[in-house]
């Protein structure tokens, strides 16, 4: 009951709204200025302060935590290399999730023309990953982690812009105009990648959320 009551929340979320004022951009404005000067410290405290998100929105996008892990490092460091050039027009965060979705789009291209890992293969992994970690688990905590994985699963299955769009809006709770910006496109056409998105998710989690 309590994964499916999660799922549901997951695929229900409504649109998250851009506040009036923004002291978090603020700060990290500020922060950019100090980077843009040379100021290491200052680049540390970034880092720190969007690390999780960039990593684990990097891990979603492609199924891979080491990638994730590696992307997320080239992601800070063009943003400490372009600092100085860098201009308040929009959100950090815009600027920083617009990077980020450049080198995963990248990657994913890359392994797509390899063909390294099959959607069969990464589910493999993810069950074997599943029941090693789980196999003392009470079963609640078992179905949780079943959950998550499933999800996880379903949305790397999405085709490239409706995943992304989804990760910015279920996981970092992106407004709409800011996701059209990250993806260098209209708040409409957001809206629908995400109804579609969330449709499909929908019909793959249908026995979690009993729909």
């Amino acid at each position: 009951m309590e994964a499916t009551a999660a799922s549901a929340a997951f695929l229900e979320m409504a649109n998250p709204s851009a506040p009036a004022s923004d002291p978090e951009n603020d700060r990290d404005i500020e922060l950019m200025a100090l980077v843009g000067a040379g100021n290491e410290q200052a680049f540390r405290l970034l880092v720190e302060r969007h690390q999780n998100s960039v990593v684990g929105t990097l891990a979603r996008m492609l199924g891979d935590a080491a990638e994730a892990e590696d992307l997320a490092q080239r992601t800070f460091l063009r943003v400490w290399k372009h600092a100085k050039r860098w201009k308040p027009e929009a959100k950090f965060t815009t600027y920083l999730f617009t990077i980020a979705r450049n080198l995963a789009y990248n990657e994913s291209r890359r392994r797509s023309r390899k063909k390294e890992v099959s959607s069969d293969q990464m589910h493999d992994e993810y069950g074997s990953e599943s029941a090693a970690e789980t196999r003392s688990e009470p079963d609640a905590e078992v179905q949780r982690n079943e959950m998550h994985q499933e999800i996880d699963l379903a949305i790397a299955s999405l085709p490239e812009n409706q995943r992304a769009a989804v990760i910015l809006f279920a996981y970092e709770s992106m407004p709409y105009e800011e996701i059209a910006k990250v993806l260098n496109t209209s708040i409409p056409s957001v809206k629908s990648l995400i109804f579609r998105g969330r449709t499909t998710l929908r019909e793959k989690l249908a026995h979690f959320t009993g729909y």
